[in-house]
């Protein structure tokens, strides 16, 4: 496996997908980066390389992004459970 896969690691959707809601997929990949980034995030701050505060606003924003991509793509709270 190169070094590139194993940090930015993909699984595959398990929730229920319809080609009429293509949306939910998209949002799934987002979610995953999320994850990921917030996961980066806490080592660095835990390592000591990042300030609590920054981290904190790091992930704050990260947040907000994904509720604007959640929100652009049309899901409810009920579809992305």
């Amino acid at each position: 496996m190169n070094r590139s896969k194993f940090l930015t690691t993909k699984y595959p959707y398990h929730g229920s997908f319809s080609s009429e809601n293509p949306e939910v997929l998209l949002f799934d990949a987002n979610l995953q980066e999320f994850a990921q980034k917030v996961g980066y995030i806490s080592c660095l701050e835990t390592s000591g390389k990042l300030a609590p505060d920054l981290a904190f606003k790091e992930i704050e924003f990260l947040w907000k992004q994904l509720q604007q991509t959640r929100d652009s793509l049309g899901l409810s709270s009920d579809e992305v459970n």
